[in-house]
């Protein structure tokens, strides 16, 4: 029997779109609905306070209206603020999305990674009980960035980007004193895979990059094994507040199977 119940991506942008697609390249026959928290970007400068107060409750209204069969919060602050609050509040799994410190420690060569991610998520403890648990024997360096967050952001927009911006990012993470032992980042916000290539070419010297997106999508092909799936897999991207969408974003939500755009 179908199950039109879509699965529910929420970020507090574009972001999540970097986990939304190893999600479907295991899940072809889902139908998605991507919600892009608009209205209160960027998370990364916001108080935890507020994500702690915003997130539970907006989530509340998009699973009334929707009705997932699951959620998941595409975005490494909102998960370290919220996602607990999240679990207790609705009644369906909620997976979240933790910054990829286990896989990066086990392919460090060097024992000294990066963990790139906005201000709120590198200051997190959780951050700190992952290295401790994941990475004791590494060197664990972290750098704040809210302008990769924009860069990511303007790209999808088809803006072009400047690549100096992308070296004085990685130039925060690398320059920090035992940085020049760095050989694996993490990618601890979603956005950031989505300039992964552009990270790699401003990078003094070869880097690996790691990031959660397959991870989250093998955790929710798990969660929903052996249930039932639409006859005809749906997309559609949702702004929290009235939003113009260009003709370049337009077109990249649509190579990702998105082609319906609608506000909350």
């Amino acid at each position: 029997m179908a199950d039109d119940r879509p699965i529910l991506m929420f970020d507090s942008g574009v972001g999540g779109l970097s986990v939304l697609a190893p999600t479907r390249a295991l899940l072809p026959q889902a139908s998605f609905v991507y919600v892009a928290d608009n209205g209160g970007f960027p998370y990364g400068i916001r108080s935890e306070a507020e994500i702690a107060a915003r997130v539970p409750a907006l989530l509340g209204r998009l699973v009334e209206r929707h009705r997932p069969r699951l959620v998941v919060i595409a975005c490494n602050t909102a998960s370290t603020i919220a996602l607990t609050a999240v679990r207790a509040a609705l009644d369906l799994p909620v997976v979240g999305t933790v910054p990829a410190i286990k896989p990066a420690a086990a392919l460090s060569k060097s024992r000294a990674i990066g963990v790139l991610g906005t201000d709120a998520t590198v200051r997190q403890p959780y951050v700190d009980d992952l290295s401790a648990r994941f990475a004791s024997d590494c060197l664990v360096i972290r750098h704040g960035s809210a302008r990769l967050v924009e860069l990511a952001e303007a790209k999808l927009r088809g803006e072009a980007t400047d690549p100096a911006d992308y070296a004085e990012v990685l130039a925060g993470l690398l320059g920090q004193p035992g940085g020049e032992r760095i050989d694996t980042v993490v990618l601890a916000c979603t956005h950031f895979p989505l300039v992964e290539e552009e990270l790699a070419r401003a990078a003094p010297r070869p880097l690996r990059f790691v990031d959660g997106g397959p991870g989250i999508a093998r955790r929710v092909a798990h969660l929903t094994e052996g249930q039932d799936w639409p006859a005809e897999s749906k997309g559609e991207f949702v702004f929290t507040a009235p939003a113009e969408a260009g003709d370049a974003l337009r077109t990249e939500l649509a190579a990702r199977g998105l082609g319906t755009l609608s506000t909350l």
